[in-house]
C-alpha cells in the first residue's frame, strides 16, 4: 500500500516542478520581492488576469508574485490561458497527491497490514524502505493504476460526457470525472466519494477548492519534510523520531524494479 505514486517519465517530473513553482509564485509574500509585483503583461487572457485575485482569496496576507514569469511562458505554444490552466491543474493535482502521501506516510509508519505481500514488511522502517521491499509485481500494479487514472482524467471523450473540457482548452482545473460512465460498476468515486458536495452551490465548491489548494501546499511541504528527515537525520528537528532511510527517496525504482527488455 502506498500513497506516493511514482513518476516514471519526463512529463510528470515537469508537472511536479511546475506545480511547486506555481505554489511559490502565487503565495510568496510580496515583502520578499522588495517591490510590488508588476502587472501581468498580457492581462487580456482571462485566466491570467484572474491570478492576482485568486492569490488574495487563497490568503489575503500574501499577494501575487511571479518572479519567474511562469504564467507568461506560453507552454508548448498553447497560449496564455492554456499555460495557466496547466499550472493550476498541476498544483491542485500534486497538492492532492501530497495530502494522500502525508496521511499515508503516517499510516504506513504505524499500521501493519496483515495481507501479502505487506505482512512480510515491518512497520519500524521508513515508508520509502517499505516501498523498496515491495515485489516488482506490486509496484507495477500501482504504476499501471496511476496511469489509468491519468488517462481517464485527461481524455476528452470522458470529459465531454460530463460537459467539461481539458484544463488547457478552457476546462476546469482540478476537475476529475466520476466513474459512473465505466462498464464495471464502481461503488466510490475518487473525488467526493461520499457525495458531500453533491448539489452544493458554485460558491461552496469554489470555497472548498481554495481550502484544498492551501491544504495541498502545506501537505507538499509536509511530505518533503518527512523525506528530508528520513534521509538526512536532523534536517527537520521536529521529526527526529521518524525512521531513517539509507536509500534515495528521489529514486523510487532503485530497488527491485526494472523495465521489461532493459537491464536492471
Amino acid at each position: 500500500v502506498t500513497t506516493r505514486p511514482p513518476a516514471c517519465c519526463c512529463r510528470p517530473i515537469t508537472v511536479a516542478l511546475a506545480s511547486l513553482m506555481l505554489a511559490a509564485a502565487v503565495s510568496t509574500p510580496l515583502s520578499f520581492a522588495g517591490a510590488a509585483a508588476a502587472p501581468l503583461a498580457r492581462a487580456s487572457a482571462p485566466a491570467m488576469s484572474a491570478l492576482p485575485e485568486l492569490s488574495k482569496k487563497l490568503n489575503p496576507v500574501l499577494g501575487y508574485w511571479d518572479p519567474l514569469n511562469l504564467a507568461e511562458l506560453n507552454f508548448w505554444g498553447a497560449g496564455d490561458d492554456a499555460t495557466v490552466g496547466f499550472l493550476r491543474h498541476a498544483e491542485i493535482k500534486h497538492g492532492r497527491v501530497a495530502m494522500a502521501a502525508f496521511v499515508g506516510y503516517c499510516v504506513q509508519s504505524n499500521v501493519h497490514f496483515p495481507w501479502a505481500p505487506f505482512n512480510s514488511i515491518p512497520t519500524n522502517i521508513a515508508p520509502a524502505e517499505q516501498w523498496a521491499q515491495l515485489p516488482e509485481a506490486a509496484k507495477w500494479q500501482i504504476i499501471l493504476f496511476v496511469g489509468f487514472l491519468e488517462v481517464y482524467s485527461e481524455h476528452s471523450f470522458i470529459l465531454e460526457k460530463y460537459g467539461q473540457k481539458h484544463y488547457m482548452k478552457g476546462g476546469k482545473p482540478g476537475f476529475f470525472p466520476d466513474f459512473d460512465t465505466m462498464v464495471h460498476p464502481v461503488p466510490l468515486n475518487l473525488w467526493d466519494p461520499l457525495k458531500a458536495y453533491k448539489g452544493a452551490s458554485a460558491e461552496r465548491k469554489a470555497d472548498g477548492l481554495l481550502k484544498e489548494v492551501n491544504n495541498g501546499r502545506l501537505a507538499m511541504i509536509g511530505i518533503m519534510g518527512f523525506c528530508a528527515e528520513a534521509r538526512v537525520p536532523g534536517a527537520v528537528p521536529a521529526l527526529s523520531n521518524i525512521a531513517h532511510y539509507a536509500g534515495d527517496p528521489m529514486a523510487p525504482f532503485a530497488a527491485n524494479f526494472h523495465l521489461p527488455g532493459f537491464a536492471s
